[in-house]
């Protein structure tokens, strides 16, 4: 059975529009160029309006009965197959190309519909993953980190071991992702040691496969918790923070830059048990140690996340200095 997948509503939504107004700009820019051939190539016209009749023939055809139908039929194709090759001979004489007034659809498996059948076109899921990179937050990281450009060359020894652990771990995790089955996952390590990049890798797969990510940094998440409750005194309408809710994947990156305080704690337990109670996964970057994170954050929260989310540790040499120094 076909995993279901689920999109961002937003993005759906003005994806699914553009595809509606697609195919009626392909056919209204078709009938544009026959207008310029009606008007700069003499015969065409008069060509079109006969070709343009062929149903009224058909059935004209068919009320005459079954008896000589089929040769009635083999006539009008043989008639049309006339109309076409003169037509087309016009065309080349006045310099055209035979196909400059059909309909030419970007697509043409699905006609720019969307749909190729009852199944969602290719061309169609492109689209939504290109929307999901700009929703996610790191449509830029994504042109340039990918699980392909991710080079274990600048870790050592053991380092480069455990570079590689996680490497497959994430890599697999993003290729088989789930919303409801998947683990929670906590990446810890100093800055510049590819937490980053292996969470922006993750995330393009993920989309790729048609679900909803959203990815940005503690600081910005918790900074719309705090405008919001402000906000919200003077428009309840106002929402800043359901994405963090709803979305199948959040990817919280840098925990621990935010000026943390009893609103950012509340916060983020918040996040982390609502998801866990909607069976939504939650991955987690920081600098911090275990030891840091305890200091840092209740109780109730490091319990969670030490007890509840898969842990990859990275280890080694900032790889920034490293370039640096090449």
């Amino acid at each position: 059975m076909a995993a279901k997948i689920s999109y961002n509503r937003e993005n759906y939504r003005k994806i699914r529009a553009q595809f509606e107004e697609k195919p009626l700009l392909a056919r209204a820019e078709a009938e544009a160029r026959r207008g310029e051939l009606w008007e700069k190539v003499p015969g065409v016209r008069e060509i079109d309006l006969k070709l343009s009749d062929t149903g009224l023939k058909l059935f004209a055809a068919a009320e005459k009965g079954k008896d000589g139908l089929d040769g009635r039929i083999a006539a009008l194709k043989k008639e049309n197959a006339e109309l076409r090759n003169r037509r087309a001979g016009l065309l080349r004489e006045a310099g055209y190309p035979e196909d400059y007034s059909d309909v030419r659809y970007e697509c043409s498996r699905c006609g720019d519909t969307g749909f190729d059948g009852n199944e969602m076109c290719q061309c169609m899921k492109k689209a939504l993953a290109l929307a999901g990179y700009e929703s996610s937050g790191i449509a830029g990281l994504m042109r340039e980190q990918s699980f392909d450009n991710f080079s274990l060359g600048y870790y050592d020894g053991e380092d480069r071991k455990n570079a590689e652990f996680i490497f497959c771990n994430m890599k697999n995790y993003a290729e088989n992702f789930l919303p409801a089955k998947a683990d929670n996952v906590l990446l810890m390590g100093g800055t510049g040691l590819g937490k980053t990049h292996l969470s922006t890798a993750a995330a393009k797969v993920i989309i790729d496969h048609g679900y909803d990510v959203v990815y940005d940094t503690a600081q910005n998440i918790f900074s719309d918790f705090e405008n919001e409750r402000f906000r919200r005194r003077y428009d309840e309408d106002e929402d800043l923070t359901s994405r963090y809710f709803d979305c199948d994947l959040l990817i919280i990156d840098d925990l621990g830059t935010e000026l943390t305080s009893s609103f950012t704690v509340s916060s983020l337990y918040n996040i982390i048990n609502t998801r866990e109670n909607r069976r939504k996964p939650t991955m987690i970057s920081t600098n911090l140690d275990r030891v840091e994170l305890r200091r840092r954050y209740a109780d109730r929260i490091t319990s969670r996340i030490f007890g509840e989310f898969f842990t990859l540790c990275f280890t080694g040499r900032d790889i920034r200095s490293k370039k640096l120094e090449e």
